[in-house]
């Protein structure tokens, strides 16, 4: 059986990360922004913010207690010439802005291999990504532990996912939350970065499904059956590890981000998952349905009270204000 009921209060009481939790990422993730565009000497390169990632995909979930969440997004800068050959530097003028803001510069903050990042005394935390359009029309980041570009092409992998979505009637963002909380909180699987698991969900998604059975996505707990049960036939057709594309076209692909012992732990688990959710679904009794789907989702799977008032922000629009909040200790991971 479906339980419709039980996935909407799972998904918005157990899963979903708050309306006030994502807000106040927003709220971080724009005033980072606005000291940036504000600083003397980077202010003059930005060209935009793009959010990217989880937070941008509609993608992001309760973290296990006492992990951050995050927000991510790409700082588009111009393109400078001088640092063809270095552009590491690009990097390096981010993390500047930052580390001589008056407030910034007093957080927990540092560079990573392709980010600068901020920590919140929250259990939050924003990365800003430089990003250049090159004037040979290439979309680049920078590996700064390389000094080298590589190419990506975010708003094109956002846009793929938005279209997906709506193929699935808007279901597949949900099915996506769902399996990161299998792989965060129930340990199902492990090592699977987000942006591989989105786009092995992703890629079973097509129009030409719902051509041969209109209600193919039709909800929630129909659209997991179909997308994990077609994934399981996909990944089981696969011994060996695929090659996984950016499905961008930005002509990279996600194949360094897991080893075969990886994927192959993958294969094995998501044929374990889809088998207990075509049993779940399958069941005709109500109460046997409930146990199984609770088998695979824990206790807190539980039908609505009649009192409980939503807390997901999902679909609502937020406050585009923004704040410091004062500093925390190191950081200790991602919901993404």
């Amino acid at each position: 059986m479906k339980h419709q009921n039980y996935f909407n209060n799972f998904l918005t009481n157990t899963v979903d990360l708050s309306k006030f939790r994502l807000e106040t990422l927003e709220r971080q993730a724009n005033a980072v922004y606005s000291a940036l565009n504000a600083d003397s000497d980077l202010g003059p390169r930005v060209i935009k913010k793009i959010p990217q990632g989880s937070w941008a995909h509609e993608t992001i979930i309760n973290p296990i207690n006492g992990r951050e969440v995050d927000a991510d997004f790409l700082l588009q800068l111009k393109e400078e010439p001088d640092w063809e050959f270095d552009p590491q530097q690009y990097n390096n003028a981010v993390y500047r802005a930052l580390h001589n803001h008056p407030v910034y510069g007093d957080m927990p903050h540092g560079r990573k291999c392709r980010c600068v990042y901020v920590n919140y005394a929250n259990a939050t935390h924003v990365d800003v990504v430089p990003y250049i359009v090159l004037s040979d029309g290439r979309k680049v980041i920078v590996n700064r532990n390389d000094n080298q570009f590589e190419n990506t092409d975010p708003e094109g992998f956002t846009a793929w996912m938005k279209e997906r979505d709506q193929v699935a009637n808007r279901n597949l963002r949900k099915v996506i939350r769902l399996m990161k909380y299998l792989r965060d909180h129930k340990g199902s699987f492990n090592g699977v970065k987000s942006i591989l698991l989105t786009t092995l969900l992703g890629q079973q998604v097509e129009a030409y499904k719902k051509v041969l059975d209109v209600g193919y996505y039709a909800d929630v707990p129909t659209t997991l059956l179909h997308v994990v049960s077609d994934l399981d036939a996909y990944l089981q057709a696969n011994y060996v590890k695929p090659s996984v594309a950016d499905p961008s076209g930005s002509g990279v692909t996600f194949d360094r981000r897991w080893s075969q012992e990886t994927y192959s732990n993958f294969r094995t688990r998501i044929h374990g998952i889809a088998c207990q959710i075509k049993a779940a679904y399958d069941e005709e009794d109500q109460d046997e349905s409930v146990e199984l789907w609770q088998g695979l989702f824990g206790e807190k799977f539980q039908p609505p009270e009649a009192t409980s008032a939503s807390s997901s922000k999902f679909g609502a629009s937020a406050a585009a204000a923004g704040g410091a909040v004062p500093t925390s200790t190191g950081r200790s991971g991602r919901a993404g």
